[in-house]
């Protein structure tokens, strides 16, 4: 799948941008999003359906692309029952403050599925309303159902925010952490709050600056 030089401004309710769903090899390139929900969404069935169909969408390569108005910039959820494996997104400006979150997951218990190998370099975030990263198992339903989320191997190389409630707000469940989030080489200035970090498993961060303070370890 190939979605390159195509502007969207799709305001309205739950309007997203482009949701590749259960697809291998995608990729989206030099796109202009402005929407009323998120400006990619990335999925692969939701609930039953998913897990029945069980194909996950694996090999999305993400480039060049701007985001303006949105819930979520670059997400990944929340109908991902099936799986989301090897995402990679790099070269991307983002910037709204009616954007709110840059980078998202979001997931539950009632949907379970197994998110790795998310990567993401060389973004440019201008400002977002809420975070600039966010994973969150608490969506809707949250910790409610009998199928446990899972997202591991998530990196960010060369993240710069220009200004944001919060630089995080990564919320695994106590029984399903968020497993193996590496931050590497990023800045966020003009942050209002301190990040939200629960239930995560191997955190690493390296030469990360947060307000101009250079940040050792997750909250």
């Amino acid at each position: 799948v190939i979605v390159q030089k195509v502007k969207i401004n799709s305001h309205g309710p739950n309007n997203d941008g482009c949701n590749p769903e259960s697809c291998t090899d995608v990729l989206i390139k030099d796109c202009y999003f402005d929407t009323g929900d998120d400006c990619i969404a990335i999925k692969s069935g939701r609930n039953a359906d998913g897990r029945r169909l069980k194909a996950a969408t694996e090999n999305i390569i993400v480039q060049g692309c701007l985001m303006k108005d949105g819930h979520g910039g670059i997400t990944v959820g929340s109908e991902i029952s099936g799986g989301v494996k090897n995402l990679f997104a790099e070269n991307c400006r983002l910037d709204s403050q009616n954007l709110d979150h840059a980078l998202r997951a979001k997931k539950n218990a009632m949907r379970g599925g197994l998110l790795e190998n998310l990567h993401f370099r060389n973004i440019e975030v201008g400002q977002v309303a809420h975070a600039v990263i966010t994973i969150d198992f608490n969506y809707e339903e949250g910790a409610k159902g009998s199928f446990t989320p899972v997202v591991r191997d998530y990196t960010v190389d060369n993240l710069r925010s220009v200004k944001s409630k919060h630089a995080l707000d990564v919320q695994g469940l106590p029984s399903a952490p968020v497993i193996n989030l590496r931050l590497t080489n990023c800045t966020f200035d003009n942050v209002a709050e301190a990040s939200i970090v629960k239930n995560v498993k191997e955190a690493t961060v390296d030469k990360v600056k947060i307000n101009g303070k250079i940040i050792e370890s997750l909250p």
